[in-house]
């Protein structure tokens, strides 16, 4: 089995750029992100302090996740309902940043990760795989963008979906959450050391595909 493993900060493009080429491979398409914001959503939903890690442990004995790939889509089921569309909101991607620096969390999910390592060929993103989740992985990649490209493809995003947002936040919030992912104790963001490392604030999305593509083909040949 080939593994592919994506680390980068949010808002980079990982999860549009990871999916399509992964279809190109025929690899799986793992998004660990969705994993810890649906963590985040069960808490919301609970009324769970997520400032609070021991509430937080004691919620995770409570719920159930599952991931289903259907016609190569990733779901992601919490408590046997698809989740997959109420887990995309900004508020669910600042949660998902606080649960993942619980050690608890990171453990209730590190074995499900690496379970899809042993069964498939699979293209994997999040903010740990390559140092913590699949370290042994064929390719490793840190894919980042500038904070401002990044914050300015959201804004787009969330347009698109009929979803006004503000700028100003919306980059105050990608900035908040580099910092919490980058200095937090547990796995923190940062490249492996046999990361390649790929820039995509200069190159349009069909670019960055196609890029990925051929740094993946070249590294397992």
């Amino acid at each position: 089995m080939v593994s592919v493993a994506i680390d980068g900060p949010a808002g980079a493009g990982k999860s549009s750029i990871a999916r399509a080429a992964a279809e190109r491979l025929h690899y799986i398409y793992v998004d660990t992100g969705a994993l810890y914001r649906t963590i985040g959503l069960a808490a919301a939903r609970s009324n769970t302090n997520i400032e609070d890690d021991d509430e937080i442990s004691e919620l995770l004995s409570k719920i159930d996740i599952s991931i289903l790939f259907l016609n190569g889509e990733q779901h992601v089921v919490l408590n046997n309902e698809d989740v997959s569309s109420e887990i995309r909101t900004e508020q669910a991607s600042m949660m998902a940043s606080r649960v993942s620096a619980i050690p608890a969390v990171r453990a209730y999910l590190l074995d499900m990760q690496r379970n899809f390592a042993k069964t498939d060929n699979i293209l994997m993103d999040g903010r740990d795989i390559g140092t913590v989740v699949l370290p042994n992985a064929d390719v490793k990649i840190f894919l980042t963008a500038s904070p401002e490209i990044r914050a300015r493809r959201r804004v787009a995003q969330l347009a698109e979906k009929g979803i006004e947002a503000d700028y100003d936040e919306v980059l105050k919030d990608i900035i908040t959450r580099d910092y919490n992912d980058s200095h937090r104790d547990i796995a923190p963001l940062k490249p492996a050391e046999d990361a390649i490392l790929f820039d995509t604030s200069d190159i349009t999305l069909d670019q960055s595909v196609e890029k990925l593509v051929n740094i993946v083909e070249e590294k397992i040949r």
